[in-house]
């Protein structure tokens, strides 16, 4: 995730509830993902947990996104 989307979100999330759940959601997923990831080797349940969790971090992170495309880039970069 780029930098500026990280502050962007931040920002957001400090005065909008629905992005602050989503934000400390896709958190939460990323900290069980790196968990997962530190181990040497995954069951076949923990490989399916995995899966499922990427899946559910990049549809929150859809949807963070798709409300940032709403919102005017206001760091002047890229426009």
């Amino acid at each position: 995730m780029d930098p500026r989307d990280i502050e962007r979100i931040r920002q957001l999330a400090a005065r909008d509830d629905t992005v602050r759940e989503l934000w400390d959601r896709h958190c939460a997923l990323a900290a069980e993902l790196d968990a997962l990831d530190g181990q040497r080797f995954l069951t076949p349940q923990e490989g399916l947990r995995r899966r499922e969790l990427q899946k559910a971090k990049l549809a929150g992170r859809d949807r963070i996104q798709a409300i940032l495309d709403r919102l005017p880039d206001k760091t002047g970069i890229g426009t």
